[in-house]
Order: structure tokens, then sequence, then C-alpha cells
């Protein structure tokens, strides 16, 4: 009844599965036939389905399927359900697959992959890091192998060569991290042999909702290196100096700090009588706000941790390392002089593009996750996408038992505990669930202090997640992880290979346990989820106090509650204001997304332009055609002494370095434009009109002015041993990149902004 009504009122989630519920029969039909079938004439068959156009008509939809089916049977021992089939036809038909953990949608993802693909469609399959693209690939290769589809992987150690290769096989399973750093690679090539990434075609992304809407708010940036800053050290020693509330205040969120007027006195004095605020020398200040952000905000095992003497950012929605990613703006280094380890280069934002426009390259996308439903308004506004619900093959019997609510973390801390002794004592593997590496490793401390020994799965040792959750469902287990999203390994009761799960069963299954609700009740869904796979049985409970960080920053009250003797708060009014918190949080995170994206509506048509010109340079005349209109008589002295295609190459190649580097400022430039445009807020109007107001009109010379000084350099170039050498006009390219994934809250909090800069009077350094 309420899908019938979801549907009649245009709801997201009202994908109809009756048209592919009615194919089930006719595809079960056709089982016994295709049994008999070598391998050879089963993949003879597949190939023979890609003889039509996409969308698949009824028939051949139901040989995909059961061509499918018993291609998995045979190269993977699995016999996909109907439920997984249904998820195949739904991906098929462009839709994102709602299918709860453990019911097998990374098989269903392969088979609707292939499926794209024996209709001459290159697919790309994102996932939400590398470790699951890499697994994924290998262990659905047989099943692609027997239905005459090629498959390749990328993770960050993959070479140019070994990218090119992967992204040239039919399928190819990579990171969406690393597909957008491909991206903006691409983008800055000068020869067009050197691009590694095909025109987009299909996107299937696993994991959807975390990757188009978790992700779609950290853009990806490719960075070129820079001078560096050497004060970081001298800065990072000074405000190790200063004295909290006396120096400095930190704003109720703890998302921006600012110097006191104490503090201004106290750093003016110890950088030997400086005026942080003269106009002589504005450079000294904006690193004393960074050494200020790195000390007070940015907290070591909870966004960072330091491995191998480096600094390693900790991606916060995954609670795993994310490598070769850093902070951008000299925060990098920062970072790395508070922890007194080797300081890195700084570097300049070469080009940056969010998840968003990344997925929306692809004509035909698709997406499967155990959570799409709290997102379906979001996936439907950003995407187009529509969520297709796929019933569980089994039913869950998992019982959720809501969240206790205590009055501070130690009594929640010491009823965790009394709960993982009482359930340990029965056998029950027992998984918890933190925020941060800090409190994963300061909760493994306090149970083992129980006489409770646990494993510990964070950012520290995320390459061994696998064997770790692979392990989590064994008898008398007790796990520790921080975020659960994405890990990808399915709990198995009674270990990886389930040798004792009939007494893991008869036990009570696995029983799951969150210390903290999560900013998001999908993350809180996906924690859950581990329990009760497959119709196991399971439970799940959280922990809440109101010093957690969801309450304080969220909550409207979080006085004047009434206690048990252990600090527990029973009434059902405070208990809803857990709810209530939670859905503010997820507004937030919403207005940050959409905010995102429509400060990226602008830069994305800009880049468009460029993009468009650029291409017209690296593959056509337009380079050497500019320049010999504007300068004619340089460029026929050139062809005399050299040849046309010397001169053409050098023409390109100073036209390319000018519009990237027109870019690369005109990016600065926009940065530096959205870090003031809060400020319009105090004359009642709109950030984001401003913003687009005074950046529009900047843009309308770029390509001009990018052709008049490539122009200018042509003019200067000179001969010298026979060949042509432009950086000695100043073309050349940065002599090393990285990428990174950067917050970027774009106008999502402007009162606070401006709050926070009243309140510090002289300047404030904020996080995100």
């Amino acid at each position: 009844m309420a899908e019938s009504v979801r549907r009649l009122l245009g709801k997201p989630g009202a994908v109809d599965l009756r048209p592919y519920t009615k194919l089930l029969p006719a595809i079960e039909a056709e089982e016994d036939g295709l049994r008999e079938l070598s391998d050879t004439e089963l993949t003879d068959r597949a190939i023979d389905l890609g003889n039509a156009e996409l969308p698949y008509e009824r028939g051949d939809l139901v040989s995909l399927c059961a061509v499918g089916r018993e291609a998995a049977r045979r190269a993977l021992d699995e016999r996909p359900f109907d439920s997984q089939l249904l998820g195949v036809m739904a991906l098929l038909d462009g839709h994102v697959a709602e299918m709860a953990t453990g019911e097998g949608k990374t098989l269903a993802g392969a088979l609707a992959a292939a499926g794209f693909s024996l209709r001459g469609k290159r697919v790309h399959v994102l996932s939400v890091n590398d470790y699951l693209a890499r697994r994924d690939a290998e262990w659905m290769r047989p099943l692609y192998d027997l239905l005459g589809v090629t498959v390749g992987w990328i993770n960050e150690e993959s070479t140019p060569r070994e990218r090119r290769a992967a992204y040239a096989c039919d399928v190819t399973y990579v990171a969406v991290s690393e597909l957008g750093f491909d991206v903006l690679r691409d983008r800055m090539v000068t020869d067009v042999d050197d691009r590694v990434v095909p025109e987009p075609s299909v996107a299937i992304i696993d994991e959807a909702d975390s990757v188009l809407v978790d992700e779609a708010r950290v853009p990806l940036v490719l960075a070129g290196a820079a001078e560096s800053l050497s004060a970081d050290v001298e800065m990072a020693d000074v405000v190790r100096t200063l004295t909290p509330r006396l120096h400095y205040e930190v704003d109720g969120e703890g998302r921006n700090v600012q110097l006191t007027d104490a503090g201004i006195d106290a750093v003016e004095k110890a950088l030997g009588g400086v005026d942080l605020y003269s106009e002589d020398d504005t450079s000294v200040l904006p690193q004393v706000n960074l050494a200020l952000h790195a000390h007070v905000l940015l907290q070591r095992d909870v966004h960072y941790v330091v491995r191998d003497g480096e600094v390693r950012l900790i991606n916060e929605s995954r609670g795993r390392i994310a490598l070769l990613q850093r902070w951008p703006d000299g925060l990098q280094a920062a970072v790395e002089a508070k922890e007194k380890v080797a300081l890195s280069e700084t570097g300049e934002v070469l080009d940056s593009i969010t998840v968003q426009s990344l997925v929306l390259r692809y004509p035909v996308r698709a997406g499967m996750t155990g959570t799409a439903m709290s997102v379906a308004e979001q996936l439907r506004e950003f995407y187009e996408l529509e969520v297709a619900v796929i019933p569980d093959n089994k039913p869950c019997v998992r019982r959720d038992h809501g969240t206790r609510l205590y009055a501070t973390r130690e009594e929640k801390e010491d009823a965790l505990v009394a709960k993982v002794e009482e359930v340990h004592a029965s056998g029950r593997p027992i998984l918890i669930g933190t925020q941060d590496v800090a409190e994963s490793e300061l909760l493994a401390g306090r149970l083992r202090g129980a006489g409770l020994e646990c494993v510990v799965l964070n950012a520290k040792n995320d390459a061994d997640e696998a064997a770790i959750i692979a392990e989590a469902g064994t008898h008398g287990a007790i796990t520790v992880s921080t975020q659960m999203a994405g890990r990808g390994t399915d709990i198995r009761l009674g270990g990886s290979d389930m040798s004792d799960r009939d007494r893991v069963v008869e036990a009570g299954g696995l029983y799951v346990m969150g210390f903290g609700r999560y900013p998001s009740s999908r993350l809180d869904g996906q924690l859950r989820g581990r329990a009760g796979r497959q119709g196991d049985p399971g439970d799940s409970i959280f922990f809440v106090s109101m010093d957690d960080d969801l309450l304080v920053n969220h909550a409207s009250e979080t006085t004047g509650y009434q206690t048990t003797g252990d600090g527990e708060i029973t009434d059902e009014g405070w208990l809803a204001m857990v709810d209530h918190a939670q859905r503010v949080a997820e507004g937030q995170l919403l207005e940050v997304h959409r905010n995102t994206w429509r400060y990226n509506q602008l830069i994305d048509v800009q880049r468009d332009v460029v993009l468009e010109h650029r291409e017209k340079v690296l593959t056509g005349d337009e380079g050497v055609r500019h320049v010999a209109a504007d300068s004619p008589e340089r460029y026929e002295e050139l062809v005399e002494e050299l040849d046309e295609e010397t001169v053409a190459r050098a023409a390109r190649l100073i036209t390319l370095y000018h519009l990237d580097r027109g870019w690369t400022d005109h990016n600065a430039f926009l940065a530096e434009l959205r870090e003031g445009i809060h400020l319009r807020f105090l004359g009642r109007r709109d950030p984001l009109d401003e913003f687009n107001r005074e950046a529009v009109p900047v843009f309308k010379g770029f390509l001009d002015e990018a052709r008049a000084r490539a122009a200018k350099s042509f003019e200067e170039l000179e001969v010298r041993d026979g060949e042509l050498d432009v950086s000695e006009v100043g073309v050349k390219r940065p002599s090393m990149t990285w990428t990174y994934m950067v917050h970027d809250h774009p106008f999502s909090s402007a009162l606070e902004t401006l709050v926070g800069r009243l309140k510090g009077g002289r300047g404030a350094a904020g996080r995100g």
C-alpha cells in the first residue's frame, strides 16, 4: 500500500518493480536449457545479446538474467537470488537499487555492468575506496570472463600505463576519487596520447548514497608545487605557548578559532614586536591563523594520524587514511610543523572537480546501496536518479533496541561496557561502532581494562580491515571499529569459514552497539545493517550522552533532564530530542551539499568554456592559428628557419600554458572572492548572488587575455641550437603535482562566520 501511494504522489523511492517481477518465472524457465550448454556455448549466448541497442527488450532482458545467473553459478558457485535479478534489472534501467547489507549488491552490480557492456557500452563501476575496487574486480573476474567481458581495476598506485590499460577494458572498477583525479590530470596534458580516461558512457556507483551525497560535499583537487612557507615551524612554536580562553577562543561548534586581544599581544611580542595588521606586510597574520587552526581545530587521531614520520589525513566519512590527500593553502605544512615532522611542499590549486560534476558527465547513471531511501530526494534533485527498493531475499529478523541516553560520556561508557560484559558472557560476537580513531582506542582500552579483549579497526590499521571484519562474527569476538560505511566485507556468523555458525546463531547472532549516534541516520543504519544479514539473528543498540558532539552542536536544549541512579535519561521527550538533533545535522549536511552544488554551477560553466577551447588547441590547430594571426611576421621567420611542425608544437605548448595558468589564477580569485563573500550578509544581500555578480564579468575577457599572453610569449621565442625552448619564455609545468580532497562549505554558515569575525574583532581561523 505504501509503495502504491508513493507512486501515486510521485515520491522518490516509488520505482514500480512489478514489470521486473513478472519476468522472474520466464528467467527461471530458461535455467535447465542453459545448464546443458558448454562454457563456450554459454559465452556465445551472452555475446549474442549484444546485437541490439539499449534498453533491453523484455525477451532480451530475460535471456540476459538467465545467462548471467548460469554464468554466476558456474564461475562463482553463486546462483543469484530473484531479489538480485530485480536489482540487476533496476540498474539496467538507470535506477539506484536499495539492497540491504548481505543481499549481494556486488554480484548484482557485476551482472548489470556486463549487461551494459554486452550492448557496447563502456562501464565504470565506482566504489568508495581502492580496496573495494580491486577486490570486486578480482572477485567478479571469472564471471566476466565467462560472459566474454574484459575487466580491469585501478588504485592510487597504478601507473599511467596501467590506468590506460584498465580504462580500455569493457568494465573498469575504480574509486570515485581516483577517477576524479585522473580526469583532472587529463585536463592538464599537453599531448593527446598522455590522457588515460576515455569518454564517459555508463557509471554504476557502489555505496551510491555515500559517493553521491557524502563525497559530493568534498571537492577533488589537483595541486602543483609552489613556494614553501619557511615560517611554519616558528609559527607552530609560537601558538604552542598560547593558553585557551586567555589567548584564543573557539566557537561553540569547534569550527572557528580566533585570537583575543591578549593573544594578539602575545603573538606580536613572540615574533619580535611585529604588527600583525600592518599594511606593509600582510603575510604574517595568515601564517599565524594557519598555525592556530592546525594547533587548535585539527586533532591528532581524529582528523589525521602520524605514520612513518608523515601526517596522513583521515577521511572522516570512511574512517580510513586518505592516501595521497592533503590540506590546501599551507594548512598541511602547519599541521606538519605542529607535529614536528618534515615539511612537505606547499602548492597552488590547478583545478578541482566535485563528485557531482564528475558523475553527471556520464549519460547513463545507476547505483546500489543499502540505505538509499533516506536520501532519495537528493538523488532525484542532484542526479535525476530514482530509487528502486529491492525486497530482501529473506526477511530481516534483527531486533533494533533503539537508543539509551545518558547524562555524561563516562556514564554512557559505563553502560556500554556493562552491556558488552553481559552479551559477551553468552558468547555472541559484538561489533562496536565509534566516531573516530581516538574514541576507538580509548574505548578499547576501557574494555581491556575490564578483562574484555577486543580487536580495533581504525585508520591506523585499515590495511588489515578485510581480515578483521571477516572474523568479527566469530564466537566470543569483540570488534571496535570506526565508521563502518564502505567497509564492504560481510560479517559472516561463525567467522570467515563459518565453521562455528550454528553455535553463534543459537547464541543470538551478532550484537551491534553504537558508541554514539552519527550525524546521519544513514550511517546509523549502515552500522545496524551489519547484523541480521540474509535472515540471520542479531541485535542493535545505540548509547548516547548529552555531551556527545551531535547533541552539543545540534540539540535545542541540553539541560533540565532527570536521570536514574546510573545516569540514564528515560524520558521519551529527551529521547526524541536525539532524533531531532540528528535531523538538524542532516539538514545542515544537505544545505552544505546544495550550496556546494550552487557555488560550483557557475564555476563549471566557466571551466567548460576553457576546456572546450583547450580541446581545440590540444587536438587541432587553434593554437597555431591564433599565434600566426597575432604574430604573423615572427611566425613566418620561425617556419623558414625551422619547420611548421616544430613551430606548431611550440605554439600549442605556449597556448596551453597560458590557458592553464589563467585558469589557476582565476581559481585563486574565485577562492578569495568566496572567502569574503559571507560579509555581504551584513547588507542583507544573498552571498551566492553576489558571488555570481562579481565572478561573471571577471571571466568575460579570459580567453582574449590568454590569447594575448600567448602571442606575447611567442614573439619572445628564440631559436637556440636549431631548437625552440618554450621554457625560456616562462612556459613550464609544475615540478610535481598531487591530489587531495578538501572540505568545502561555501555559504553554509554565513551568520556563524560573521559572528565569529565580529567576536574575535581582528581576524579568525576557521575549519572547513
